[in-house]
């Protein structure tokens, strides 16, 4: 009999699962650098081959999900990753100097991998992606399997050193109760989709591969736990099955309508789009309005700023989806982890704290206020209720400076994304000079503990349970009550049903998420008032942790 083992990660979601282990096969290993014995011609169709099909099996892969979701758009961002042409002209010089097809793939992308680690941020986080592409495109090189995940004919618990979005994106809900991997932090894409998808998980689990095939797995996101072998007794009283994502669905279908607490507190439960594409679905999944609407796509798609005309068309799809409802455009958000040749110039040795969002745009207006002018227009057209919103704002000056070029352009409601500790510190004065702030809470955890929020291994530093964070959204939230201006959250952590009471509890008038999340958090809302969310921001704010606060927020 196994023995009983506590294993430490950082949890997805509060609902806990236990079933048998199921463990992923480990990568391909790295192909050997020896001497090819086709011609260089052959070798690069063959690479040329593998990657196209790779692409292919992405895009494929993405046209399976509802259009416009985020597991859909990691898809085809993985796809164009595959053919990239950079890409291909390192693989076609690798070739040339003699390599097989596998291993020219393989060296082609470790320059690109090493670059992007190097850079951090948010361009870290393609890493895991990037790395799942190599390995699907080194198989279909060698015309072996890529390892994939199992199954084994019963539900399960799945067990991965990683696991890839393009796997996590697809995962069989009615086999897989919850999975757990070895790598991958609270942010990271794969973290990202279980989380939209409602998958219990815990990922950066330390000890990981101690869980072997057979053993009883307990997953407990809500304390960041996985105990192997457990007591039957440790068990939730109501442990749930295995679900489809239509019955998870209609599961939840009950909790429909406006967003509030059990005595009747509004909340406004809004959705982030990245793509104008998901707007109709997230209409259709109950958003009431867009709390993030990030422009970005249209800008890193093409060589050159989009046309006004582009512009305004993009926006009008989605102002015409949320007719009557609000509507919160991000303005551009460029720089670090985004670098745009016509904006941010030449790389900067410490880009997440260098001329990114605001202070981009600050030194190009003639990319603003085309931007700002293509919102206006479209606004003019639809019936929605047209917010706008700057990025990376550190201080009152730069928040007067954009209200003041909103208003220029006929846009009357703007405001800021609260995501540095300077924006915290002076929220009083920023809400005197805009209208509305809404907090990123991801940026907020990164710049505010001085962890690197793609680095696994200081996951603890980025959980957004961390009570330094979340007592920098009370600042913010006390500040916007004196103000008598609206505070949202718009980042990750308004996903978590528990943590959107306790942010609701500090303070936080909208929450804005990912659509497949609003739901579950509409039900966590609606059973509990104001004031118990009131009380249990005062338990989880006291603690001294992340891993305290989560396990201070339990029921």
């Amino acid at each position: 009999m196994a023995d009983r083992i506590e294993l430490p990660g950082f949890g997805i979601g509060t609902r806990a699962v236990a079933g048998p282990v199921t463990r992923m096969a480990g990568p391909l290993p790295e192909p050997p650098p020896v001497a090819s014995d086709r011609t260089p011609d052959a070798e690069l169709a063959a690479a040329r081959a593998a990657l196209a099909a790779v692409a292919g099996q992405l895009r494929a892969r993405a046209a399976t999900l509802a259009g416009g979701t985020e597991a859909a758009e990691v898809l085809e961002a993985q796809a164009m990753m595959a053919l990239d042409p950079a890409l291909g002209a390192a693989v076609e010089r690798a070739v040339a100097a003699g390599r097989t097809a596998a291993r020219a793939i393989h060296e082609a992308f470790d320059g690109y991998l090493a670059a992007l680690a190097a850079a951090g941020g948010r361009l870290a986080a393609r890493v895991a992606d990037l790395a799942d592409v190599r390995q699907r495109a080194i198989a279909a090189s060698l015309q072996v399997p890529v390892p994939s995940v199992p199954d084994p004919g019963h539900p399960y618990i799945l067990v991965a050193h990683d696991l890839a979005p393009a796997d996590t994106a697809v995962l069989d809900l009615g086999r897989v109760l919850g999975f757990v991997t070895a790598g991958g932090g609270p942010t990271s894409h794969t973290a990202v989709l279980a989380r939209s998808r409602g998958i219990p998980a815990v990922v950066g689990c330390t000890g990981a591969e101690r869980l072997t095939d057979g053993v009883t797995a307990l997953v407990d996101p809500a304390r960041s736990l996985v105990i192997g072998a457990p007591d039957p007794i440790e068990f939730p009283a109501e442990l749930p099955a295995a679900t489809s994502d239509g019955a998870r669905t209609a599961a939840s279908a009950a909790f429909a309508g406006p967003g509030r607490t059990a005595d009747g507190h509004p909340v406004a439960l809004l959705a982030n789009l990245g793509d104008p594409a998901e707007a109709v679905a997230a209409a259709a999944a109950g958003a009431e309005g867009v709390g993030l609407l990030r422009t970005e796509l249209l800008f890193l798609d093409a060589p050159a700023a989009p046309s006004w005309q582009r512009q305004r068309d993009a926006y009008r799809t989605v102002l015409a989806a949320f007719a009557g409802r609000r509507v919160v455009v991000r303005v551009l958000d460029a720089g670090a982890d985004k670098p745009l040749p016509y904006l941010t110039g030449p790389p900067e040795p410490n880009p997440a704290l260098g001329r990114r969002g605001v202070r981009a745009l600050r030194a190009a207006p003639h990319l603003l206020r085309p931007q700002l002018a293509a919102i206006a227009a479209a606004a003019a057209t639809e019936d929605a209720e047209v917010w706008v919103m700057a990025p990376m704002v550190a201080e009152p000056d730069e928040a007067a400076w954009f209200t003041a070029e909103a208003a220029a352009q006929g846009l009357l409601t703007a405001g800021v994304m609260i995501e540095v500790p300077s924006a915290v510190v002076l929220a009083e004065e920023i809400l005197a000079v805009t209208d509305f702030v809404s907090i990123g809470t991801n940026d907020l955890a990164q710049y505010a503990l001085a962890a690197d929020r793609q680095l696994g291994g200081l996951g603890a530093l980025q959980d957004p349970w961390h009570p330094a964070v979340l007592r920098l959204v009370r600042l913010v939230g006390e500040a916007g009550a004196r103000a008598g201006k609206p505070v949202g959250v718009c980042g990750e952590a308004a996903a978590d049903p528990l943590l959107a009471c306790v942010l609701v509890g500090l303070g936080a008038g909208s929450l804005s998420m990912a659509p497949a999340a609003l739901a579950p958090v509409r039900a966590a809302l609606a059973g509990r008032t104001l004031a118990q969310c009131r009380a249990l921001a005062d338990q989880v704010t006291a603690a001294g942790s992340a891993a305290a606060a989560r396990v201070a927020g339990l029921p």
